[in-house]
């Protein structure tokens, strides 16, 4: 296993995060704890999770996938070989203050995750989502009160925009706060909006990224490959594999000639961004998880990575040259 630190931090996770997402709905919590096992087993020890991760299998607000979390660290020997880490803002309830980023929601939620998961802290946490309705101060205070009670070692933000970034770094240190660690953002070679203004922000303030989808939801997964083998796929699937047919048919031939599964290419062309600290990938079975510890080793050639860019091209750039001149 490869390791990077996570962003300015001394901290070093592992160069592919472990994501939970299918916790208690695609995977059962047997299923989930071989899966948590065997990523150890393969030097994965950054777990990542989400309070409301699991809620569509069961009641909102139970907290179902941190609970599995929670029963496979009560087996004991696990807490300190991960950095685990999970989210806040989702709704957990049915009050008005049972979501967002209210001090008031920060401190119980973070409680409640604690419970959950069955550990005396949070190693990363996580915003979930901008909230413009908060104050940075409001934010930062309850952040800042979890570190110093030693509930939480690091904060975190997923779903920002590079103004948000920026608006939150300063505050935190108005406040003599370290702030965000890391940015947990779609990013993907379909989806790379972030190139332009995102990334440049993280990268100044020193964040990580943690590229979420890596796969594009499957699309990137070897989509022709699982329509002929008769896979289950949705009509939303479907369709998007019609709106991108040409651009998947250039991209699984170039997988073809470069002797690798779609999968791992995507994942690898992530590994090779410098921004990036660990794509999260949400295996659904311990074979998938098993199969994409390739990506760790391809090396994609400058020729590759420009015949990826063509196919799938980005932004153009970081702001403001990729709009201006």
């Amino acid at each position: 296993m490869q390791y990077a630190h996570l962003g300015r931090t001394g901290l070093r996770v592992s160069r592919l995060g472990l994501g939970t997402m299918n916790f208690g709905g695609l995977a059962t919590e047997l299923e989930s704890h071989v899966m948590m096992d065997r990523a150890l087993e393969l030097g994965i020890n950054f777990f990542d999770t989400a309070n409301v991760y699991g809620s569509a299998s069961r009641r909102r607000g139970e907290g179902v996938t941190e609970q599995i979390i929670g029963r496979w660290l009560a087996q004991g020997g696990r807490r300190e070989r991960i950095v685990l880490a999970t989210k806040v803002y989702g709704n957990m309830g049915d009050g008005p203050n049972d979501a967002r980023l209210s001090a008031w929601h920060i401190r119980r939620a973070c409680d409640e995750s604690l419970r959950r998961l069955g550990t005396d802290r949070i190693d990363l946490y996580q915003m979930h989502h901008v909230d413009r309705a908060t104050p940075w101060d409001e934010i930062w205070q309850a952040m800042d009160q979890l570190v110093q009670q030693g509930k939480v070692v690091y904060v975190g933000s997923s779903n920002f925009a590079g103004w948000h970034i920026a608006q939150a770094q300063g505050a935190a240190a108005a406040r003599g706060f370290m702030g965000l660690v890391s940015e947990q953002s779609l990013y993907n070679l379909k989806a790379r909006a972030v190139e332009a203004e995102l990334i440049p922000a993280c990268r100044a303030y020193g964040i990580g990224i943690i590229p979420w989808s890596p796969l594009g939801g499957g699309l990137l997964g070897g989509a022709f490959a699982n329509l002929s083998a008769g896979r289950r796929t949705s009509e939303g699937q479907r369709k998007e594999i019609e709106k991108h047919r040409a651009n998947l048919e250039q991209y699984e031939g170039l997988c073809r000639e470069i002797g690798e599964s779609p999968a791992n290419v995507a994942l690898s062309w992530l590994l090779h961004q410098p921004a990036v600290t660990a794509p999260i990938i949400g295996p659904r079975t311990i074979e998938q998880l098993q199969e994409v510890m390739r990506s760790l080793e391809i090396h994609l050639g400058e020729e590759q990575r420009k015949r990826l860019d063509e196919i799938w091209p980005g932004p153009g750039g970081e702001a403001p040259e990729c709009y201006a001149w």
